[in-house]
């Protein structure tokens, strides 16, 4: 069991203040990341509501909400250490606000384009303030070649950067906005010259490692044109006190339940230094 009082902490609090995003010391077990790698793979065959596919494809691009239907991703998003980390970096007590896992099947993975995550929950959901952070734990290992995330370095305290681009007459389309052409996207020039004034980095490493992302930080990520599938599992913590006040998307998409998520230690998801 870690320590979750070992000082670690306040190194990546800073860290993510800075750079708006942080790699946890820890990773997660191989038999940990199997046993999630499992269960990933049984509810995409599954085929429920909260599944998405790629544009004219049956390869299967996310799957949303998994902690409300499925035992060990409930377990999962109450383990110690992912909740001592995600109250350290919001500041507040949280809740799940989200639960997906985005996957890009091998060489039929296909890229999102820049943005950042807060547009879609300010204009969507009406989340009032970006008091959230999302922990992702890659499910494969990523590399170059499998479409892993690129970070724009610094570029959440920017703020809050406007809803992008809109398209007329999509409003309540929620699959909209998890294709590759979504709304709320970053122009493209705009993304340029953040990157040309900030420089980016590319999220890569080991299955199981844990990473944190600010709301407000920009972000993309290529097509996969590998043989290797990268999953990426991402449980975005919400403040209590910060949670949208009239959600319409749905509940696999949006959690209703607000109140403080208590940790529980569960023996199947031990840590390793990473």
């Amino acid at each position: 069991m870690i320590d979750t009082d070992d000082g670690h902490l306040t190194e990546l609090i800073a860290e993510y203040e800075e750079n708006g995003w942080c790699r946890a010391p820890y990773r997660f077990s191989g038999p940990a990341v199997n046993l999630l790698r499992d269960r990933v793979d049984a509810i995409c065959h599954r085929g429920g509501p909260e599944t998405v596919h790629e544009k004219d494809s049956t390869a299967v691009r996310a799957v949303h909400g998994c902690h409300a239907f499925d035992e060990v991703c409930a377990a999962f998003v109450r383990h110690p250490y992912l909740l001592a980390l995600a109250e350290a970096l919001a500041g507040t007590p949280v809740y799940v606000y989200q639960f997906k896992v985005n996957l890009k099947q091998a060489r039929e993975g296909r890229a999102w384009p820049w943005h950042q995550d807060f547009a879609f929950w300010n204009a969507e959901d009406g989340m009032p303030r970006p008091a959230a952070v999302t922990l992702a734990v890659p499910l494969d290992d990523v590399h170059e070649g499998n479409g892993p995330l690129m970070l724009i370095p610094g570029s959440h305290r920017l703020g809050y950067l406007g809803p992008g681009k809109v398209t007329p007459g999509d409003k309540g389309d929620w699959r909209r906005n998890f294709a590759t052409d979504p709304e709320h996207i970053m122009d493209a020039d705009r993304a340029r010259e953040l990157v040309a004034t900030h420089g980016s980095t590319r999220a890569t490493g080991r299955a199981g490692t844990i990473q944190a992302f600010h709301p407000n930080i920009v972000h993309s990520s290529s097509d996969n044109t590998s043989p290797d599938r990268r999953a990426l599992l991402m449980v975005s913590y919400n403040s209590i006190d910060n949670a949208p006040p009239h959600p319409v998307r749905p509940e696999f998409l949006v959690g209703r339940n607000t109140d403080q998520l208590k940790p529980r230690w569960d023996k199947r998801f031990p840590l390793e230094a990473g």
